[in-house]
């Protein structure tokens, strides 16, 4: 798994001066962003609601246990943040962050210079003026976006996995 290939730490677990061999948590190793800009290394891949790492792993490469080549290439160190969410904790999420789901969160106009595929956004803030073409985004759309942008992964393509697996041991034990 893992954490098996990490360099293991004498490290005082109670602060007596005995010291446990335990896994160096604390590396880390990521894709590099040049790397990720190369779409030719990746499929891309729309989690579904409820899906896993795992799942995912063993569909796309016959192995479940592969399941943190998905997160390394998509850069996600927290599972329970980084991750989408199930539809129904999504839910119970938005509902306990907000007490008005369909409140505005703010607005967006399109730019219109340069890349007009761009949103501005406004905060709402009764301080600030708001362009009259302005659309108001809802606390519960906003949140779904965000949902939606995590949603989209990168997979690294098969044919490249022994080649990761390799870099990745040679440095996480540095």
């Amino acid at each position: 798994m893992y954490f098996r290939k990490f360099p293991q730490v004498d490290y005082d677990v109670k602060g007596n001066g005995i010291t446990q061999k335990m896994v160096d948590i604390t590396r880390r190793v990521r894709v590099l962003d040049s790397t990720l800009l190369n779409y030719i290394n990746f499929d891309f891949y729309d989690v579904q609601s409820g899906e896993r790492p795992e799942h995912i792993a063993a569909q796309y490469y016959g192995d479940p246990n592969l399941y943190w080549i998905i997160l390394f290439a998509n850069n996600i160190k927290d599972i329970y943040t980084d991750w989408p969410m199930p539809v129904n904790q999504f839910e119970v999420f938005v509902a306990s962050k907000y007490d008005d789901v369909n409140g505005i969160h703010h607005y967006e106009v399109l730019q219109e210079s340069g890349d007009t595929t761009l949103k501005l956004e406004y905060p709402n803030d009764p301080a600030q003026t708001i362009p009259v073409d302005a659309t108001p985004v809802t606390n519960y759309e906003y949140e779904e976006e965000i949902q939606n942008t995590k949603s989209r992964i990168r997979l690294i393509r098969p044919q490249y996995v022994s080649q990761i697996k390799t870099e990745f041991e040679n440095k996480i034990r540095g």
